[in-house]
């Protein structure tokens, strides 16, 4: 542990859209925050390979090549970008009071503010084929990615609302979709069932799980089993979307910050503000509804001018 403290401003915990939105703003208001990226510096953004729907990228970008942009502009503001995880807060419950961190289990920091952007980290089935095929026909998100399979046929993974959703999102674009169930009833609301059961080109199949997504650089299959029968069969698709839920990454905050039953921090009204003074949070890790890119980065903004303000009114 190291003895020196490190006193500032504004301290950004995770990057990503809302992260590098929030450092822009920030440092445009002189609270020369310091980042920390966490683990994957640019968030989930950086495994995915063309982000399309994006303001002002007219040919679509690369989603590492984005990050890249934003962490940039936030740098030439003066924001200070580390590379390192925060292991251990501190957090104060009193107006003004300075919230302490530490990362890497060896720097120590006092800031009077701090925003939390770590994000969210999509449900995977963990098969390696899967993981290997991330950003070639892998994806966990069909508003994102569902665009480049338009007239194709693609795979949807999952039994719950957010299945549904991205089954009937996607076929209104593809030209069949196919979703597998592991259980022998879906778990969606019965309004979203009726919604997938009407729409003509999707197929549900039920007690069928992925065995191995198909393909060497990009997807081209997958072969799926019945879990009673245990038959297997191929299916030819272009694109698997697996959607079986987000995990928040808020692990570190648990009995220390206000959170939903399934750990998403719980912000007040329109703002960003948290149950304590001082702490804000911005994207994936407080929205389940929308996850976008374009909406996270609006959190990250909306999350340094309450920290601007938060300040301010300390005066």
């Amino acid at each position: 542990m190291s003895d020196t403290i490190e006193r500032i401003k504004c301290l950004i915990i995770g990057s990503g859209p809302a992260g590098y939105t929030a450092a822009i703003y920030a440092a445009r208001a002189d609270l020369k925050p310091v980042m920390y990226t966490g683990m994957q510096m640019g968030g989930q953004l950086t495994t995915t390979t063309e982000v399309d729907n994006f303001p002002g990228y007219p040919n679509g970008t690369d989603g590492t090549a984005m990050m890249e942009d934003l962490k940039n502009q936030a740098e030439r503001f003066g924001t200070e970008v580390r590379f390192g995880m925060v292991t251990k807060i501190d957090f104060s419950e009193e107006i003004g009071g300075i919230h302490k961190v530490t990362v890497d289990d060896s720097i120590q920091i006092e800031a009077n503010t701090v925003i939390i952007s770590t994000g969210a980290t999509a449900k995977y089935l963990g098969l390696e084929s899967e993981q290997r095929l991330i950003g070639g026909g892998v994806s966990a998100c069909a508003t994102c990615d569902g665009f480049f399979y338009k007239g194709q046929d693609v795979v949807v993974v999952g039994a719950g609302d957010t299945a549904a959703e991205e089954a009937t999102y996607l076929a209104n674009i593809c030209n069949k979709v196919t979703v597998l169930v592991r259980k022998d009833y879906m778990r969606a609301s019965k309004a979203m069932q009726h919604r997938v059961e009407k729409t003509k080109n999707i197929e549900v199949k039920f007690n069928t799980e992925i065995d191995e997504v198909l393909g060497d650089n990009v997807v081209e299959g997958v072969r799926a089993v019945n879990n009673v029968t245990g038959e297997k069969e191929v299916i030819n698709v272009t694109g698997v979307f697996i959607a079986i839920g987000h995990k928040p990454n808020t692990e570190i905050f648990k009995d220390v910050l206000d959170m939903d039953e399934t750990g998403y921090l719980i912000t007040k009204g329109k703002s960003t503000k948290t149950n304590l003074p001082g702490i804000f949070a911005a994207g994936d890790v407080q929205d389940k509804e929308y996850r976008q890119a374009v909406t996270a980065a609006g959190t990250g903004c909306m999350a340094a001018l309450d920290a601007e303000r938060y300040l301010g009114s300390l005066n």
